[in-house]
């Protein structure tokens, strides 16, 4: 494992433990270069993901990305790190089990809305104004309006 102070190769384990409800195993480890101290994830990956955009570029499945918007969606919310990692754990084993090797982002959009509704309704209205591309008051008001409808 490359160091990501100084790039060195020269590395080494000082702790490893289950994280993710045992789905990753974290790794703490040092720099014998430089000293720095980093953590490491391991994920199990079942098969390579391809992203096919609205455009019609195909991208790498990019798990940080996910983990990024949903957080910015969350933010000032009372959803800890580790439950965002569990969300979009759960999206990720969906889309590896679905058989699928390519998926269109609109399908990720709407199982990151999903686990959003489940786990706080701010931060799902706060992704679907973005994913949906609100214009006005009148669209979120709209949006939740279905949404309550859906639910009953």
């Amino acid at each position: 494992m490359r160091c990501p102070f100084c790039g060195s190769e020269n590395t080494a384990v000082k702790d490893s433990r289950p994280a993710e409800d045992n789905g990753a195993v974290r790794r703490r480890r040092g720099c014998e270069s430089c000293g720095a101290r980093f953590t490491t994830f391991e994920r199990v990956q079942l098969r390579e993901i391809t992203v096919l955009k609205r455009d019609g570029k195909r991208v790498p499945f990019q798990r940080e990305k996910l983990v990024r918007v949903i957080a910015i969606a969350l933010r000032k919310r009372p959803v800890s790190p580790e439950q965002i990692d569990q969300i979009v754990s759960g999206i990720a084993r969906k889309l590896e089990s679905s058989g699928e090797s390519e998926i269109a982002s609109q399908d990720i959009g709407e199982l990151a809305m999903e686990s959003l509704k489940e786990v706080d309704p701010v931060g799902y209205v706060r992704y679907a104004s973005v994913y949906r591309d609100f214009d006005a008051p009148s669209d979120f008001a709209h949006f939740i309006e279905q949404s309550e409808l859906d639910s009953d």
